[in-house]
């Protein structure tokens, strides 16, 4: 991996550690900056469109859960594949504040433009943009707005836009308005995205999805209702108006079954501001009438009139100074990196906050990429941050799993097991993943599910929420893993999981994954343990639990036996784990002789050819070193880090945090370090050339686990907290924070000491290198460091490392790229 230094432009993207700035306007840039300057609050996203709503790639406003249907089309059925297709709807885009001068549109990318600055400010909760144009007739005029989506009330959003004209009078025309972009019509249309395939992009419809039923307009406000065509879900959008000038001014109205336009026209004045606040707000329902959903409106309008948007600015602002409070972390003398890591952190409140319930789509509420899906990104790589910072959203994560439990056993039966198998790609519940190899096939999800729910009860102690349906998740993917799951015997009892896909997408339906059968272990241990304490603790609960699921005690001793005799792969020839058993018979894609031209291997290789080479799309043994490295020795993760570092393409975002965490805890201190930047400004920078689809939530996440479990070197095996920090070279101070049942602890690694302050709560125990940490409120404790861990001085692996090695039968590991060759591609020469 190549090191990566600065990786923004710093004249048009200035170092602010609180906001993310941009000084200039580029058009060429646009569909990355719609992404980037998203606000959202979880349950409502808005797209960093420009206000006025003309120019753009992808001009979005979503909705957590909103979607569509339509029918999979396979060119060869099979029984069991999904039927049915799940695609987020672009929403009823209200975000649109139209600006004539003199009858001149103001267009940015046509106007004459003497200052400009938009700012994502990480504290306001708000997105604030100050432009100074000059019109063809040399007036100039100041525009200034701000655009915030409350993170107090779920279904409100706020527009605040005032024009002055700075030295002439003029006429001044404000359009604000209401537009169905999914289907109706917009001048001009926004321009199209670059073409070519890519599977991460999200499909187009070819019918109209929102069907009008409702249009209705009192003064100043709007309403907009809709039900989608096949799935049946209903919107009401609302918009309402508050003009304050000095100026004189009139108004006039427009409504249509897919547009709604309040129009002002002022004479301004030179100096005199006109100041429009603009209050938006959705409400969505899987079947409610649209009428009903209007009354909804109506009340959160009302609300936002009385408040005023100077109080729901403060009220953002108060939020998110809580969340501070409990998430920040805290980088001495690394304002690039403290910036970006404030950014993705910041994304990560505006992908989860006010879910209450939903999951969290792997692009939150910015895009259109992967069809607003959620994946086991979230329970590995967002849970994590939630679980330790804001329970109340984790719990609300782990509730939409439960509430899709009954589609996940269906779902199972259809694929002839017992217990529940979770959809890989969902909205709905329902498996919408066309490709099953990379697909349903990665039963790992149930693992990933039970993994997140146990790690949020150790975190939180709520107990309650096992009890409230929490224990069936862990019971019911258990059954699904006993009856996987299959017997042999080689000298003693061996249990194999066959027909999986890992983590690794780039290897697909194979036996006896590394990945798989360690999560499936740990879950089959979590549901035996979680059953025996409610068993003990609360024997109601537990007698309800088993009338409820029919649990017997031999299924208990099932799970038991199966998780100890659960087989892992290992080569003690080479001394790693295989990623799965026939993974070392294949031969070694040279990935340092690949052209950039040809990646993502995805976009340039059809999968069989990929799947038959060792060559990994992203982290998997390494993962599971990560989530469960207590079942590793220190030897065993360094080996099998070095072996699969050399293999991993990094095609998919998710890997470089992994890769990072682990190359901090064997030794490999600079190639975490470059890990940890390739991740923290992967949407930043636009390291994966998709940013314009939407921002990569499940990325930010691992951020916050790379700086806490990667350099502050956090674990949570079993419940119980411990550290090994690796403070990379450079760094000053890394501070973050834990919650742990209940008690917030500020953790502050320097290099030579770790110390630990409670925050909030009464006390809290943790483990640094083997010696126990007791921490109470108002009595710090410091620990004394030696070292920063292991530092190997060794060259970052490469496929330079297994080239020319043998396997244990003698045959020699080659390293090559499929390629056919420019003379076999031209057409044979005709006979003389």
């Amino acid at each position: 991996m190549n090191p990566i230094t600065e990786t923004l432009d710093r004249t048009r993207f200035p170092i602010d550690e609180w906001a993310f700035v941009e000084t200039e306007f580029d058009r060429a840039t646009q569909g990355r900056c719609e992404s980037l300057f998203t606000v959202g609050n979880g349950y409502l996203g808005l797209r960093g469109n420009l206000d006025e709503g003309r120019e753009g790639e992808t001009l979005g406003t979503f909705v957590n859960g909103f979607h569509e249907t339509w029918p999979i089309r396979h060119a060869e059925e099979a029984y069991g594949f999904a039927k049915v297709g799940q695609t987020i709807v672009n929403a009823p885009d209200a975000k649109i504040i139209r600006i004539y001068v003199d009858d001149e549109p103001f267009v940015i990318c046509e106007s004459d433009i003497l200052a400009y600055t938009r700012r994502l400010d990480f504290r306001e909760g708000a997105l604030i943009r100050e432009i100074e144009w000059r019109t063809p007739s040399g007036k100039r005029v100041l525009i200034r707005s701000r655009r915030l989506v409350s993170f107090t009330d779920r279904h409100l959003a706020v527009m605040d836009y005032e024009v002055t004209m700075l030295d002439s009078d003029a006429n001044v025309l404000i359009s604000s308005q209401i537009l169905n972009r999914q289907d109706g019509a917009d001048e001009p249309a926004p321009r199209e995205p670059a073409d070519g395939f890519d599977p991460r992009k999200a499909a187009a419809f070819t019918q109209r999805v929102l069907r009008p039923e409702l249009k209705h307009v009192d003064g100043t406000r709007y309403l907009l209702g809709y039900r989608t065509t096949n799935s049946g879900m209903t919107i009401t959008c609302g918009m309402d108006h508050q003009l304050v000038t000095a100026n004189a001014w009139s108004q006039s109205s427009q409504l249509g079954d897919d547009l709604a336009k309040h129009v002002y026209r002022v004479k301004a004045v030179a100096g005199q501001p006109v100041r429009l606040v603009k209050t938006m707000t959705y409400h969505t329902s899987r079947g409610v009438p649209p009428r009903e959903l209007g009354d909804r409106c109506e009340r959160t309008l009302d609300r936002a009139a009385e408040r005023g948007a100077d109080d729901i600015a403060l009220a953002q602002r108060e939020w998110l100074a809580d969340f501070w409070r409990r998430c920040d972390v805290e980088i001495d003398g690394q304002p690039s990196l403290q910036q970006a890591t404030r950014w993705n952190l910041f994304q990560l409140a505006q992908a989860t906050a006010r879910a209450d319930g939903a999951g969290v789509p792997a692009k939150g509420l910015s895009g259109t990429g992967y069809e607003g899906h959620y994946f086991w990104d979230s329970e590995i790589y967002v849970l994590p941050f939630l679980s330790y910072t804001s329970p109340v959203a984790a719990r609300n994560a782990l509730r939409f799993r439960l509430g899709t439990l009954d589609r996940a056993r269906e779902r199972a039966r259809e694929l002839n097991q017992r217990g529940a198998l979770f959809p890989w790609r969902t909205i709905n519940g329902l498996e919408s993943s066309a490709y099953y190899a990379a697909g349903t096939a990665q039963y790992h999800i149930d693992a990933d599910i039970s993994h997140a729910l146990v790690q949020y009860v150790a975190a939180t102690g709520d107990e309650d929420f096992l009890v409230r349906g929490g224990i069936d998740i862990l019971v019911e993917t258990a059954r699904m893993w006993a009856d996987l799951g299959f017997w042999r015997t080689h000298g003693d009892e061996q249990f194999h999981i066959d027909g999986v896909t890992g983590p690794d997408e780039y290897t697909t339906v194979v036996n006896d994954n590394l990945y798989t059968n360690i999560m499936a272990r740990a879950n089959l241990r979590a549901a035996v343990a979680a059953c025996e304490a409610l068993r003990t603790g609360n024997p109601g609960a537990h007698e309800r639990m088993v009338q409820r699921l029919s649990l017997t005690a031999d299924e208990l001793r099932e799970w038991s036996a199966a998780a100890d005799a659960m087989w892992i792969p290992y080569d003690a020839h080479r001394g790693v784990h295989p990623q799965d058993s026939h993974f070392l018979d294949k031969e070694v894609w040279d990935l340092e002789q690949t052209p950039a031209s040809k990646r993502p291997l995805l976009l340039h290789y059809h999968p069989l050819v990929i799947y038959r080479f060792q060559v990994l799309k992203q982290a998997d043994v390494v993962l599971a070193l990560f989530l469960h490295g207590n079942e590793f020795s220190l030897e065993e993760k360094r080996k099998d880090f070095e072996y699969y570092d050399a293999l991993t393409t990094g095609d998919s975002s998710l890997s470089a945090v992994a890769q990072s965490i682990m190359a901090a805890e064997v030794g490999y201190a600079e190639l975490a370090e470059q890990y940890f930047r390739s991740a923290l400004f992967v949407d930043l920078a636009d390291l994966h050339h998709n940013t314009s689809d939407g921002i990569h939530v499940a990325s930010a996440g691992g951020i916050w686990s790379a700086l806490v479990c990667g350099f502050g070197g956090m674990r949570d095996h079993g419940g119980q907290l411990t550290f090994d920090p690796r403070l990379p070279e450079g760094w000053q101070a890394l501070t973050f924070r834990v919650t742990v049942r209940g008690t917030r602890v500020r953790i502050r690694l320097a290099r030579e000491s770790m110390s630990f302050t409670v925050e909030t709560g009464t006390g809290a125990e943790f483990w640094v290198r083997g010696e126990q940490v007791k921490v109470v409120m108002d009595s710090p404790a410091v620990v004394a460091l030696g070292h920063q861990g292991p530092h190997l001085t060794e060259a970052a692996p490469t496929t330079s490392d297994i080239r020319g090695t043998r396997r244990e039968d003698g045959s020699v590991i080659t390293a090559s790229i499929p390629a056919i060759s420019a003379e076999r591609l031209s057409p044979e020469p005709a006979e003389a």
